[in-house]
C-alpha cells in the first residue's frame, strides 16, 4: 500500500541490547501484535509468564525478555475508544516490563486510496508495520532478519471461522487450510487454544482485556459467521472447532506440497521471464495434470500482476485458451492471457517492455529486467581439442542459451579483455544467422522466427561487438556466422543467458 508511509506517525522502538551481553549473539526479536482484546492480551500475559513454541527450533519453551517487544496498531476508527485501547495496551505491556510500540494510520483514508476496504486494509497495515518494527529491531540488535518472529494472537476459533468464511466466498485448498501455523517469519502459537479457554486463564489471573464493539456488527463476514454461523454448527458438533483444526491441518500440509510442486512446474514450463511479461510451454502445460495446472496459471497470473483479482473462472478460462491451442483471455486489473505458436504469453497490459541499453564487460555480467543476467568470459581452447565441434556441442548443451564464439572475431582482446555492447533489438538491423553460411538476414525477421511472442520480442538481448559495431549474439536466439568459432581459433568467448528464478 504505497500511501501508508505519508498518514502514520511512529511510536519509538526501545529494543536495545541488554548491557554486558555485547558478546553474546542473541536470538532475534519478537514481535507481539497486540490489540487488546481477550486473544493478544492473552498472548502477551503467556509470552512475559509462560512457555510459547514460536517455531524457532527449541519448541515449546520460555522466551527470553530481552526479545520481547510489543506492537499496537491504532487504526483511527473508533475514536475514543482507539486512544483508550492504544493506553492499555501500553500499560499492560509495562506492567510485565515488554518495550511497547504504537502506530497510529487513518485506515479508512488508506482503504480509500486503495479502492479497498476497511478490514483488508487494516490486516495489510498492521503485517506491514510489524514487518518494518521487526527489521528495525533485527538491524538494532545485529541480528538476521531471518530470525525474527512475528506473533498473532489467532486461536482455534479463528481458524475456524476463517474456514467458514472462505467457504462461503468461494476458495480452493490454500483458503479451505484458513489460517497457517507459520508463515514465513509470522508464527501463531495459539492455534491450538479457543478464546474461551483464553477468556479463563485471563479471568484466573485477574486480568481484563478490552471489548472491540465492531467485533458484534454483523454486517462484517466475520461477525456474522462468529454470531450467525458457528452457533448453529456447534449445536450439531459441540466439537466442530478441534474437527476443523485437524482438516485445517491436513488441507494445509497437502496444500503446501502443491504449491512447491506447480512453482517447479512453472520453472520448467517457462520459456521467457520479464517485468510484467511470462511466456510458458502451453502444449507442456496442457499435457500437465488439471489440478497441478490450475496452481501453474494462478502463479503465473500473479506473477505477472500480483494484483489481479483471479477467480476460479478466470484461470479455468485461460485453461481453456491452452487446451484449444489458441485464443485470448482477459484477467480483471489488466493482465492478458494469449495462446499461440505452441506458447502462453501472460501480459500485465500497464507494463511495457524494459529495452537494455549498457556495457557487458569481458569478463563480467550485466543484470537484465525480470531477474535474467548475461555474462561474458574469455578461454583458451584446450590443447589437441577442435574449437568447432567443442563450440556445436556447448551449444546443443545449453540449449542455445549460451554460446561459445570467437573472441578476436568478436572483437575481444583475449589477453586484456574487453566490453560488449547490449541493446535491443533495432528497426533495419542486419545480421549473418549462423548456419546460413554467411547470407544476411533482418534481425527482426530473425526473432519474429524464433516464435516468440510480439509482446516478448523488445525484450531480447542483442549483444554487439560496439554501439554501433556488429552483432555477435541475438541471446537465446541465434550468433552470428562472422564470430563463430573456426578451426584455428585460439581464445573462445563465452556468452550466457540466465534466466530470473
Amino acid at each position: 500500500m504505497p500511501s501508508v508511509s505519508r498518514r502514520y506517525a511512529t511510536g519509538r522502538s526501545r529494543f536495545e541490547r541488554p548491557s554486558g551481553r555485547a558478546d553474546v549473539e542473541l536470538a532475534g526479536p519478537v514481535v507481539l501484535m497486540v490489540s487488546g482484546g481477550a486473544d493478544s492480551t492473552a498472548l502477551l500475559v503467556l509470552a512475559a509468564t509462560s512457555s510459547l513454541d514460536i517455531d524457532d527450533g527449541r519448541g515449546r519453551a520460555r522466551i527470553a525478555r530481552e526479545r520481547l517487544h510489543v506492537l499496537h496498531v491504532n487504526h483511527g476508527l473508533r475514536g475514543l475508544d482507539a486512544e483508550e485501547d492504544e493506553e492499555f495496551v501500553r500499560d499492560l505491556a509495562a506492567r510485565f516490563g515488554v518495550p511497547c510500540t504504537i502506530r497510529r494510520a487513518d485506515v479508512a483514508a488508506l482503504a480509500a486510496d486503495a479502492g479497498d476496504n476497511v478490514e483488508n486494509a487494516g490486516r495489510e497495515l498492521r503485517y506491514a508495520e510489524a514487518n518494518r518494527l521487526a527489521n528495525e529491531l533485527c538491524a538494532a540488535l545485529g541480528a538476521p532478519r531471518a530470525s525474527a518472529r512475528i506473533v498473532t494472537a489467532h486461536t482455534a476459533d479463528d481458524r475456524a471461522e476463517t474456514f467458514f468464511m472462505n467457504a462461503i466466498r468461494g476458495t480452493g485448498a490454500s483458503g479451505l487450510s484458513s489460517i497457517p501455523r507459520r508463515r514465513n517469519r509470522i508464527v501463531r502459537p495459539l492455534l491450538d487454544r479457543t478464546h474461551e479457554e483464553l477468556c479463563d486463564l485471563l479471568r484466573m489471573r485477574g486480568i481484563v482485556w478490552r471489548e472491540d464493539a465492531t467485533n458484534e456488527d454483523t454486517r462484517y463476514l466475520r461477525a456474522f459467521v462468529r454470531h450467525e454461523v458457528m452457533p448453529v454448527v456447534r449445536a450439531r458438533n459441540p466439537r466442530v472447532v478441534a474437527s476443523l483444526a485437524t482438516t485445517c491441518d491436513i488441507l494445509s500440509d497437502e496444500d503446501a506440497y502443491l504449491t512447491a510442486l506447480s512453482a517447479r512446474t512453472l520453472r520448467e514450463l517457462c520459456r521467457h521471464e520479464a517485468p510484467g511479461a511470462l511466456v510458458l510451454d502451453a502444449a507442456r502445460l496442457a499435457a500437465t495434470e488439471v489440478a497441478l495446472a490450475r496452481r501453474v496459471v494462478r502463479q503465473a497470473l500473479l506473477a505477472v500482476c500480483p494484483e489481479a483479482r483471479l477467480e476460479a473462472r478466470h484461470v479455468a478460462a485461460v485453461l481453456g485458451a491452452v487446451a484449444a491451442g489458441e485464443g485470448a483471455v482477459t484477467v480483471p486489473l489488466g493482465v492478458s492471457a494469449r495462446v499461440e505458436h505452441g506458447l502462453l504469453t501472460l501480459l500485465a497490459r500497464a507494463a511495457g517492455p524494459e529495452p537494455v541499453s549498457a556495457w557487458l564487460e569481458v569478463p563480467g555480467r550485466l543484470g537484465l529486467p525480470g531477474g535474467r543476467t548475461l555474462t561474458a568470459r574469455v578461454l583458451p581452447v584446450p590443447h589437441g581439442t577442435d574449437p568447432v565441434a567443442r563450440a556445436r556441442a556447448h551449444g546443443l548443451e545449453w540449449a542455445g542459451e549460451s554460446v561459445l564464439l570467437d573472441a578476436e572475431a568478436a572483437g575481444v582482446d583475449p589477453a586484456r579483455g574487453g566490453r560488449l555492447w547490449v541493446d535491443a533489438p533495432r528497426p533495419g538491423e542486419v545480421l549473418c544467422p549462423l548456419g546460413m553460411h554467411g547470407q544476411s538476414k533482418k534481425l527482426s525477421d530473425l526473432i519474429g522466427e524464433s516464435g516468440l511472442p510480439v509482446a516478448a520480442r523488445p525484450l531480447v538481448p542483442v549483444v554487439h561487438a560496439s554501439p554501433t559495431g556488429p552483432i555477435v549474439w541475438v541471446a537465446g536466439v541465434r550468433a552470428d556466422e562472422r564470430a563463430r568459432c573456426a578451426p584455428q581459433t585460439r581464445w573462445l568467448l563465452e556468452l550466457a543467458l540466465h534466466r530470473g528464478e
